[in-house]
C-alpha cells in the first residue's frame, strides 16, 4: 500500500511540474543548516500522528531552551483541525528549531467523548481551545523568561484559534507576531459544503447541529457562525502584534480563500502563487511547503529577511518535484 501511495505521489508531482506554468527559479540553498533533518513532505507526519499523537516532533519543547539575543521571542506553534501537534509539525518545527528558535507544540480541543492521546485533536470549543493556548503560553513565557511569544498556526491554529486568544482572552499583551498558515479567518463555506444544511431542509440543520456537538469546532468554523462576530467584531488586529497570513488562491478548505486575509494596521497578507505560478499548494500542503516556512521565517525574523524563489509545490506531497 505504501509503494502505491508513494508511485502515485511521484506521478502526480510529475504531472504538476510538466504543466505549471511561469519561470521557476533555480533550487535554493538552507537559509541555516543545523542537526535536524528537515522533512518537507506530509507523509513524514503519519506514523508519528498515529503512534504517538503526544509527542512533540523534533526539535520542539526543549523546556531548558533559553532564547538568544537575535531571536528573543520563543515560538509556539499551533495544529489544524483533527491533526495534533505530532503530524502537523514534522518540518516546521525542526526548521525553526535549525535557525537558533525556541520551538513549542502542544495538543489542543480533544473532544469530552473522546479519551486522551488520540490523532484527532482540535475538535472540541474553540473557545475552550484558545484558553488551553493561554496556559501553554504562559507556560512558555515562565520556562523560557521571555517577555512574548510568537505564534505559528496552520488552519484553525493559525486562524480563529489564536485570534480568540489574541482578541477576546487578552492574549495580545502577550505575543509580538502572529503567523497564520492557511488561517481559518472569518469563517468558510468548506467548498459550498457547509451550505448543505440549507440545502436539503430539514435533514442538513439536523446533521449540521449533530457535529457540531461532537465536535464544536467543525461548525464553529463556518461562515456565518456567531464566533466569528465574537472574534472579528471590534476588528481582526489588537495593536502591538505584527500578523503575516500565508494563503494558497487553491485552498479548498477555508473557502473563499480571500477570507483568510486579515485586515488592520501591522498586517502582511501573501498569496503564495504570487510570482510563482508552479506553486499549487492546496490546504494540507502548506504545513510542508517549503516556500511557506521560508516565508515564516522571514515574518519571525524582518531584519534578516531573504527573498523566498518559487519553487514547485504539488497539491497534497508538497516535497515531490
Amino acid at each position: 500500500m505504501r509503494a502505491v501511495v508513494k508511485r502515485v505521489a511521484v506521478a502526480l508531482g510529475v504531472v504538476i511540474a510538466l504543466t505549471a506554468a511561469g519561470p521557476v527559479a533555480a533550487q535554493p540553498t538552507e537559509p541555516a543548516t543545523g542537526p535536524l533533518p528537515v522533512p518537507f513532505d506530509l507523509g513524514a507526519g503519519i506514523l508519528p500522528a498515529g503512534l504517538f499523537p503526544e509527542t512533540p516532533p523534533p526539535g520542539a519543547n526543549d523546556w531548558n531552551c533559553r532564547p538568544s539575543a537575535e531571536h528573543p521571542n520563543p515560538v509556539v506553534l499551533g495544529n489544524s483541525t483533527s491533526t495534533s501537534q505530532a503530524i502537523a509539525f514534522q518540518a516546521g518545527a525542526p526548521y525553526l528549531k535549525n535557525n537558533g528558535y525556541c520551538v513549542f507544540t502542544f495538543n489542543y480541543g480533544n473532544p469530552a467523548w473522546l479519551p486522551g492521546k488520540v490523532p484527532l485533536q482540535a475538535l472540541g470549543d474553540i473557545r475552550a481551545s484558545a484558553r488551553e493556548l493561554a496556559v501553554m503560553v504562559d507556560r512558555v513565557l515562565a520556562a523560557t523568561g521571555a517577555e512574548k511569544v510568537d505564534l505559528v498556526g496552520h488552519s484553525q491554529g493559525g486562524g480563529v484559534m489564536p485570534l480568540y486568544y489574541l482578541n477576546v482572552l487578552g492574549g495580545d499583551a502577550k505575543v509580538d507576531k502572529m503567523v497564520g498558515i492557511s488561517p481559518s479567518n472569518h469563517g468558510t463555506t468548506l467548498s459550498s459544503i457547509a451550505y448543505l444544511r440549507s440545502f436539503i431542509p430539514p435533514v442538513g440543520w439536523w446533521i449540521y447541529d449533530g457535529l457540531g456537538d461532537i465536535a464544536p469546532a467543525l461548525t464553529q468554523q463556518a461562515i456565518g457562525d456567531e464566533l466569528s462576530a465574537e472574534i472579528y467584531g471590534s476588528g481582526d488586529t489588537r495593536p502591538g502584534v505584527t500578523y503575516t497570513t500565508l494563503v494558497t488562491k487553491y485552498d479548498q478548505i477555508v473557502t473563499p480563500y480571500d477570507q483568510q486575509y486579515l485586515v488592520g494596521p501591522n498586517v502582511t497578507n501573501i498569496t503564495l502563487q504570487d510570482g510563482c505560478p508552479a506553486d499549487r499548494s492546496e490546504h494540507l500542503a502548506t504545513m510542508y511547503s517549503e516556500r511557506v516556512w521560508r516565508f515564516v521565517l522571514n515574518a519571525l525574523s524582518p531584519a534578516t529577511a531573504t527573498p523566498v524563489p518559487c519553487i514547485p509545490v504539488s497539491p497534497f506531497f508538497p516535497g515531490v518535484r
